[in-house]
């Protein structure tokens, strides 16, 4: 199968019949907000939450990585995810 453009690619997403893996998940947000919103200038989450954190370096692993290169990317792992969960 293969994903023609990264609105497709998010509406896969939400066809998945079982949820995945965290760190599958972190990377699908850490992709999109890239794609989305460009690199992460926002401020760091508090120390005890733990979830915000995770998302917010996760997102600031793809710094650099331009909006075009972040949505081959994400098409690409939601195309790989789409044969282990729908």
């Amino acid at each position: 199968m293969s994903i023609n453009t990264f609105e497709d690619a998010v509406a896969l997403t939400k066809k998945f019949t079982t949820k995945p893996s965290n760190e599958e998940l972190l990377k699908l947000y850490g992709l999109y907000k890239q794609a989305t919103d460009g690199d992460n200038e926002t401020e760091r989450p508090g120390g005890f939450d733990f979830k915000a954190a995770a998302k917010y370096n996760s997102w600031l692993n793809f710094k650099g990585l331009s909006k075009e290169e972040a949505e081959r990317k994400y098409r690409e792992l939601v195309d790989e995810l789409a044969k282990k969960y729908r």
